[in-house]
Order: C-alpha cells, then structure tokens, then sequence
C-alpha cells in the first residue's frame, strides 16, 4: 500500500490556523484563570468576569458601544438600502463609478480613515464625541449594507415586479409587498456585519472619540497599556462571543434568504 504523502498545502493550512486560532483560545482560556499572572495557571475561576461586571467604567464604555453600534448600522442601513434600490431604479452610465466610489472605505486602511475624519470634524467645528463616533461609523458601514442589498437586488427576478405593476400595485404598494421582503435577508445580514464591525472598531475611535466619551474596545486598548490582566481576557471574551454570535446570525440569515430566493424562483 502507497503511504499518503502530506500535501505541503495541507501543511501550510495548519500553521496559518493554528497561529490565528491558538491566541483566541488562550484568551479565552485565561479569562477563566485564578491567578492575577495571565501567564500562569492556577485553576478555574470565575471571579474575572465578577470584577468585569463591577467595573463602572467598562459597563460605561459597553453602553457606548451598543449605542453607537446600533445608531450608526441603523443610519447606515437607511442609506445603504435606499442607494442600493436607486441605482437599481435609475440606470446611469456612471453607476459602475458611484459602485466603486461607495465601497472605497472598505478598501481604505482605517488610520486613514480616521484622519480624514478627524480633520473634517475639525474644519466643520464640531465637538468630538458621540456624535463624530456615530458619523464616522456609519460611513465604514454603509458599504456592508449597499453590497448586500446591492448583490440581492441583481438576483432578483424582474418579471415579479412587472407582474405586480400589472395587477394595478403602486410604487408603494410594490416595494412594502414585493421588493421589502425579498431584499430583508440581505439588509438585516447587512445590519448585523455592520453592527460587528462598529462594535470591534478601535482606529477610528481613537481618532474620532472625545475625553468624555470611550468605547469598550477604545477602554482595553487604554489598559492594555499598563499590562494584561485576566480582566481584559474575560472582556476579550465576552466581545468575541457577541462578534461571533451577529456573525452567526448574519451567516444564518443570509443562507436562508439564498434558499428562500431558490424555492421562488423554483415555485415561480
């Protein structure tokens, strides 16, 4: 019998995995570590989160950040949605422009994003804080909601539209009973992407946020600088668990939305 041969592809998957993975896993593991030490394993404990929960000015940066995520992928949803069905809507020859133009800050490196941010919110006079952390975040998130709504609107099958203007439906009419709940797996998959990507952001924070104003992940960046404690493991946690979990779901929404639009098209 010929002995199988490791492929060196398989070989170079498993180092990138494990180098990415195996930090995650470590934190994770920590957080639930008795000893002060992070390096150091002393048994299992839980009393990191129970000092996690007491600390007034992390409950105070997660507020924030709940708040700023929600405001700015609901803001963004708004915009993105409607751009996505006004290209659809209006044909332009610069259509293919203006698609390029709106996903430029997802290609853009965030530090300078965030300069750019801090430089216009300076000309324009405006105080930093939530208000600038809401703008800002909802300019890198419009792109997550436009591609998605964008991408589900060029499957769509045109001929139900023209089949509802033909049975006498109004532009109203046809987009609450037709377009709405053929493009809602894309927007809310859209929202929830969104929703990760304002909750995890720190660059743009940074240069963005106010002295009165910080975000959780702002507020461990800040303590990471005065040493890694179990503390900031149990919060890297509990952020990796909420990340996961509206990744999940966007994922869940989007495979059911993929399947719902292939039993319509199947049905139809």
């Amino acid at each position: 019998m010929k002995k199988k041969r490791i492929k060196p592809s398989a070989i170079y998957l498993a180092v990138i995995l494990f180098l990415t993975y195996v930090p995650i896993l470590l934190t994770v593991v920590y957080s639930f570590n008795e000893s002060k030490i992070t390096s150091v394993w002393s048994g299992f404990s839980l009393k990191w989160y129970q000092e996690l929960f007491r600390d007034r000015d992390l409950k105070e940066a997660l507020i924030n950040s709940l708040v700023l995520a929600v405001c700015s992928c609901s803001a963004a949803t708004v915009i993105g949605t409607m751009g996505a069905l006004g290209m659809k809507k209006v044909p332009l020859k610069t259509n293919g422009l203006i698609e390029y133009i709106s996903t430029l800050p997802m290609m853009i490196p965030e530090i300078i994003l965030g300069i750019v941010f801090m430089a216009a919110f300076s000309l324009m006079g405006l105080p930093f804080g939530m208000t600038t952390l809401i703008i800002a975040h909802t300019t890198f998130c419009i792109p997550y909601i436009f591609m998605m709504v964008r991408t589900r609107l060029e499957g769509m099958d045109q001929s139900i539209e023209d089949a509802a203007r033909d049975l006498g439906a109004g532009p109203m009419r046809l987009f609450w009973d037709i377009t709405l709940p053929m493009i809602l797996p894309a927007i809310l998959s859209g929202m929830l992407l969104a929703f990760a990507m304002s909750f995890d952001d720190v660059i743009i924070s940074l240069f963005v946020t106010g002295p009165k104003v910080n975000t959780l992940p702002v507020k461990i960046y800040t303590k990471l600088k005065i040493g890694v404690t179990p503390e900031i493991n149990a919060l890297a946690t509990v952020m990796l668990a909420v990340i996961i979990a509206a990744l999940l779901l966007a994922n869940f929404i989007a495979t059911r939305g993929k399947r719902r639009k292939w039993k319509d098209n199947k049905d139809y």
